[in-house]
């Protein structure tokens, strides 16, 4: 990975964001487009490597690894390595990770009330949502 300048204009845009604006933090941990969606795939419990990679096809592999080394980095998920052959690895939410089920269903609540055409867009509905039953 690239080395962060610390003194960038950015770095110091962020640093000021990040001290005015609590939702600021929760971007930097959740913040782009996959980290969501692995976050709510394991709201229904843990999931070995090719489980998350069925459940999110469109992700490369490439970038489902960096994203589960920053989720598991920001401790919002649990890394487990079971030392077998073939290697056995799942991944589950930390108590931190698991703090984040009220954002991602406001997120859903909040997508499906705006969009006009829920019942076409979305596969699942709001009674199905992971780990609310």
């Amino acid at each position: 990975m690239t080395k962060v300048k610390e003194r960038s204009t950015i770095q110091e845009n962020k640093k000021a964001a990040f001290e005015e604006c609590p939702v600021t933090y929760v971007m930097e941990k959740i913040g782009g487009y996959w980290k969501p969606i692995i976050l709510f795939q394991l709201l229904s419990g843990s999931k070995r490597y090719s489980d998350l990679r069925k459940a999110v096809p469109a992700i490369t592999e490439k970038v489902l690894i960096q994203q589960l080394k920053q989720l598991e980095a920001d401790k919002l998920v649990l890394r487990k390595a079971m030392p077998v052959v073939p290697p056995h690895v799942t991944y589950s939410l930390t108590k931190s990770g698991m703090g984040l089920k009220p954002v991602l269903y406001a997120m859903a609540v909040w997508a499906t009330e705006d969009s006009k055409e829920n019942a076409k867009v979305f596969r699942r509905n709001l009674k199905n949502f992971p780990g609310m039953g």
